[in-house]
């Protein structure tokens, strides 16, 4: 089986030529995972845009934030016997990781799902404080009652944890810090309360005992989150063997809470798959897919910064209740669309290999 998705023709729909750096000095590496929504009747991306200095022959140089907000750069001579860098994305020296970009969130909004721009007026996103400090990443977001929570992975040296903003009219935002703390990531919030509470999903990481699996907890008020469950985890011998996180906020079906999912496997080739969680209690699993519903295959998403992967946490459902358009990072670099049929999707969840 090939797999599920209906690319969008135009992809990608973003690369880094289509926007300008946030300061000069800094040039745009990657843009990916963007979150989705819907705002003032157009659909809305909150993009991940990773920038670091134009790249010297012998020297690796990258952008780190500072405490009062200003930026540094770092260069490393590539001959150093200190450096570890066999990974495009993070390197080790002295000891100590640091990832090769610095990453911010950029709004873009677009008034048919495809053709994006930078509107005025809204400000960019940056990382704040010493929890941020190698920025922030991967933005979720959802709407609940008019207010929109978005979270967000936090970087740090010490640490990668899970952060939280709110607004109402994306140009003014409440920062309420880290919602989980390092190591945890991929956090995606319910778009509804269930039985009166809050729920999320999120993935916690040992490098010892356990792995990187898809937890889910519960929350009286977004805020304060308690209630842990592993739900979702690796399988040996599987396209998700090595990691599985979660995408954007399931979608509510009549046959249960829909979660499109990331696994990856050995080589760090990274698919998408589906969850199905009960409406009732989504700490339970009833079905998972077995097989990808969407691999890389298009030369976009094979070959780029980090090759071989298509990545989403953003999403939107569409009037007849069947499409979902979902808007994706290919090969770190480029951001994508491909629509999905539900109905689809949960044909081939088997009910008996959760």
């Amino acid at each position: 089986m090939k797999d599920l998705a209906k690319r969008f023709p135009q992809n990608p729909l973003l690369s880094p030529a289509d926007l300008i750096p946030s300061r000069d000095g800094l040039e745009i590496t990657c843009l990916l995972n963007p979150g989705a929504f819907t705002f003032q009747g157009k659909t809305w991306l909150i993009v991940r845009v990773a920038e670091r200095p134009k790249q010297a022959e012998k020297v690796i140089s990258f952008p780190i934030l500072t405490g009062n907000g200003s930026i540094e750069i770092m260069e490393i001579d590539k001959n150093d016997p200190e450096l570890i860098a066999d990974d495009a994305r993070v390197i080790n020296y002295k000891g100590e990781d640091y990832l090769t970009t610095l990453s911010h969130l950029r709004l873009l909004c677009s008034d048919n799902g495809i053709d994006f721009y930078e509107p005025d007026g809204y400000p960019v996103l940056v990382g704040e404080g010493i929890m941020e400090t190698f920025g922030i990443e991967d933005c979720r977001v959802a709407e609940i009652d008019g207010t929109y929570y978005l979270t967000f992975t936090s970087v740090s040296p010490n640490g990668v944890g899970v952060g939280l903003r709110t607004t109402r009219d994306w140009k003014n935002f409440e920062k309420h810090g880290l919602i989980f703390p390092a190591h945890n990531k991929d956090c995606a919030i319910f778009d509804e309360k269930i039985n009166g509470l809050f729920y999320a999903i999120h993935r916690p990481s040992s490098v010892d005992i356990g792995g990187n699996y898809i937890w889910i907890a519960s929350s009286p008020d977004g805020i304060y989150w308690g209630g842990h469950k592993c739900i979702v985890k690796t399988r040996k011998g599987h396209w998700d063997s090595k990691r599985v996180g979660g995408g954007a906020a399931p979608i509510k079906t009549e046959k249960g809470w829909l979660e499109i999912y990331h696994g990856a496997n050995e080589a760090h080739q990274y698919c998408l798959g589906a969850v199905l969680l009960d409406l009732n209690d989504p700490s339970k699993v009833l079905a998972r897919t077995e097989e990808p519903i969407m691999r890389p295959l298009e030369e976009y998403e094979l070959k780029g910064f980090f090759g071989h992967v298509v990545f989403t946490n953003g999403h939107i459902v569409e009037p007849d209740g069947d499409t979902v358009t979902v808007y994706y990072g290919a090969a770190d670099e480029f951001v994508c669309a491909a629509k999905f049929s539900i109905q689809d999707i949960l044909s081939l969840l088997k009910y008996d290999r959760c």
